[in-house]
């Protein structure tokens, strides 16, 4: 913009000059445009002037310009000067503190791979150590198990074979009670027959003396009121007491004998309810011998139920106890793999860390190069190593469980 100024300055000069020389030249040939040609030309000075100081002014400008961005690029020069002083300095210090952290990481990993070959040796030894003691444990178990078991099949088989018995000699008993129950019943009812049988005899003999002694006295009664209305005169006093008297002596003998039958059917009648309340004893007495006998059977069976549920929970826990015996194995195996991995995921993670680092300390600086030597201290072998001791033991798992299955 300042060169097309100065041009356009330049332009309006040549131009003033030439106007000049053209009316100095015309000025003789006419006033009226020498006027018009002065005023033009006032005009035309007055704005030239105005123009020459405005371009003076904006060179001005331009020229401090000039100088302020001299000043910003000698800054600029010399910031950047001190920025890669300051970068180098940052890179040396970055490099030799990362330097400083991969020997020191250096350092830890051997130091953790020492300590991890420690522990690992420690917890295979105290592995193998609880695991033997598991296995002698679960041996031990399993004979008193089966010892008790033995003991306890034994234990239960005898009694049994005694409630059994038991069982037996009641359902004889029983039986036997039965048929004397039946043998009394038949007793009883042919005594009673025998007895209602002599019973109803003697009532009917009662029946017919008492009628013949009736009809006896009512013959010797007639006769005597005959003999009376026929032979009133003949008849002294005395006979008629005698005859008064015989027959109040057969009437006193019929009467004793009607006494001493109705007595002995009273004694009789007594002999039956007393037979009678003898054989409701006697089936009381059978009835609950009945009862006794089915509640000792009831009993029987409710034991030998007891027995076989006893002997069902006594196998349900051997199996429970194989089972946390297996499960307790495998709990102890995956926590060796577990921690295995743990490990695993540790060293890992510290061998990224490293290779970033050192990839970075080789963007910094390509002058140096790290070359890491595996040695047998090295996660990897261990990792290895470790897989393969897992592959043992879970083949000494499976052929343990093979055996299990086999028993």
């Amino acid at each position: 913009m300042s060169n097309e100024n100065i041009i356009q300055s330049m332009q309006t000069d040549s131009e003033y000059e030439s106007d000049v020389s053209s009316i100095t030249d015309g000025s003789t040939t006419n006033k009226n445009d020498l006027q018009l040609s002065c005023e033009h030309l006032e005009k035309r000075i007055d704005s030239l002037t105005q123009e020459n100081r405005v371009l003076q002014i904006e060179l001005q400008t331009f020229k401090l310009r000039l100088k302020a961005s001299q000043q910003e690029i000698k800054q600029l020069k010399h910031s950047s000067m001190n920025m890669q002083v300051k970068t180098e300095q940052e890179e040396e210090f970055i490099s030799n503190r990362l330097f400083k952290k991969i020997n020191e990481l250096k350092k830890e990993k051997e130091t953790l791979a020492n300590n991890y070959e420690r522990e690992e040796e420690f917890l295979t030894n105290d592995l193998s150590r609880k695991l033997q003691q598991i296995r002698d444990e679960k041996q031990s178990l399993e004979q008193s198990l089966e010892q008790e078991q033995a003991s306890q099949i034994n234990q239960l088989m005898k009694r049994i074979h005694r409630l059994e018995a038991e069982m037996v000699n009641k359902q004889n008993t029983l039986e036997q009670l039965k048929n004397e129950k039946v043998e009394l019943e038949n007793i009883l009812e042919k005594e009673q027959e025998y007895l209602v049988n002599r019973l109803w005899k003697r009532m009917e003999k009662l029946e017919a003396d008492n009628k013949s002694l009736q009809l006896k006295f009512q013959q010797s009664h007639s006769q005597y009121t005959s003999n009376d209305r026929s032979s009133t005169t003949d008849l002294t006093h005395d006979e008629i007491l005698n005859t008064g008297s015989n027959c109040l002596v057969e009437s006193n003998l019929t009467n004793d004998n009607t006494l001493i039958n109705s007595d002995y059917a009273e004694q009789l009648k007594e002999e039956v309810e007393k037979l009678r309340q003898e054989l409701n004893v006697q089936q009381e007495i059978h009835k609950k011998k009945l009862e006794q006998l089915i509640l000792d059977e009831q009993n029987a069976k409710d034991e030998n139920l007891r027995l076989q549920r006893k002997l069902q929970i006594e196998v349900d826990r051997r199996e429970q106890l194989y089972k946390q015996l297996s499960e307790s194995e495998s709990s102890l195996e995956i926590d060796e793999e577990r921690a295995l991995n743990q490990k695993i995921k540790f060293y890992s993670n510290n061998q990224q860390q490293t290779t970033s680092l050192s990839s970075l300390s080789s963007s910094s600086s390509s002058q140096y190069n790290l070359v890491r030597s595996r040695t047998a201290s090295s996660p990897a072998f261990i990792i290895n190593r470790n897989l393969e001791h897992l592959q043992r033991r879970r083949l000494t798992s499976n052929c343990l469980e093979s055996n299990r299955s086999i028993e």
